[in-house]
């Protein structure tokens, strides 16, 4: 079972929170797995990606708004205020609206409101981990929530046979598992059947070559943020798995 979007909507708000907190410490802080950017700059992200949503949500919107509506940065001082803000208004946007609303979304596998919410999930966290670590802090996603959003991850942001990679890329050639120490659950990874793209398998036990971590560690793992012990694993799967991942 996954999360509900009441969990979600509580999920986007909670990490919205304590990442705006955590950023108000140091605006100038280097974020490590962002290049080029400081803690100020990952706050103005967040504030068009929060901007983006909501219009789309509250708009029902079938294709991007218009860049040129997007509204003005804040002075620097106000950033960490106005992603509280505008994080809340995206939260109450995303509560109130019909999930199954049709919507634009980036993936051709599902265009409604309810995997904004869903991937709205993941974008707060894994941004709450970036903010987190570049003032030295070090936090852990929930067990749900990570496992939900490692299961979206697999679903939608790698190479599958429903939506793979333009142009396509080198096969996974192999498998390997993703398994989670703390719920459980094992995620096959194998090539799909169209060259290039990769099935992912939720399983009960592990299968193949496992690297195992928390299922929070294993999302970061994906998103390139940590590195769990993988040494069960060919580097060569690794990298070729990483190849086939949309999301850096």
């Amino acid at each position: 079972m996954g999360l509900d979007t009441a969990a979600m909507v509580a999920a986007i708000e909670r990490h919205s929170g304590e990442l705006a907190e955590v950023a108000a410490s140091d605006l100038h802080a280097p974020v490590v797995h962002c290049p080029g950017w400081d803690v100020a700059d990952l706050l103005r992200h967040l504030l068009e990606v929060h901007w983006f949503w909501a219009t789309i949500v509250e708009g029902h919107l079938q294709s991007p708004p218009e860049e040129s509506e997007r509204p003005p940065f804040p002075p620097e001082g106000e950033l960490a205020d106005a992603v509280r803000r505008r994080a809340a208004h995206l939260v109450e946007a995303l509560a109130g609206a019909d999930q199954q609303a049709g919507c634009w979304t980036w993936s051709p596998l599902q265009r409604d409101v309810a995997f904004v919410t869903r991937h709205q999930v993941q974008e707060a966290a894994v941004h709450h981990f970036d903010a987190a670590l570049s003032v030295g802090q070090r936090i852990e996603i929930g067990e749900e929530v990570a496992l939900d959003a490692l299961e979206e991850f697999l679903t939608f942001s790698v190479s599958s046979e429903q939506d793979p990679a333009e142009p396509p890329r080198q096969p996974l050639r192999g498998s390997f598992d993703l398994a989670c120490n703390d719920s459980g659950v094992v995620f096959h990874l194998s090539d799909g059947a169209v060259p290039g793209t990769v099935r992912s398998e939720r399983r009960e036990a592990a299968s193949a070559p496992a690297i195992r971590a928390s299922a929070s560690d294993l999302l970061l793992f994906c998103y390139g943020r940590v590195e769990p012990d993988t040494s069960a694993v060919d580097p060569g799967l690794l990298e070729r798995f990483r190849n086939l991942c949309f999301t850096d």
